[in-house]
């Protein structure tokens, strides 16, 4: 089954700027869950960092 949610950044759950809340409401997760994993993954090498801020500039915030 196809998610039919659309993706964006959460205005309520949000810590810096929603994109780990919305990414774990887009995937069914619990936004805890997403912002430990992106804590996590920062401390391998790699664009994570940059990947967060594009996501933070490209995704409109969800209707209120």
């Amino acid at each position: 089954m196809p998610n039919t949610k659309t993706l964006t950044r959460s205005r309520h759950d949000r810590v810096i700027a929603g994109v780990c809340a919305g990414l774990a409401d887009w995937l069914g997760w619990r936004p805890r869950t997403v912002r430990l994993l992106f804590v996590l993954s920062c401390l391998l090498p790699g664009p994570q960092f940059l990947i967060y801020l594009l996501l933070w500039i490209i995704l409109p915030k969800a209707p209120r």
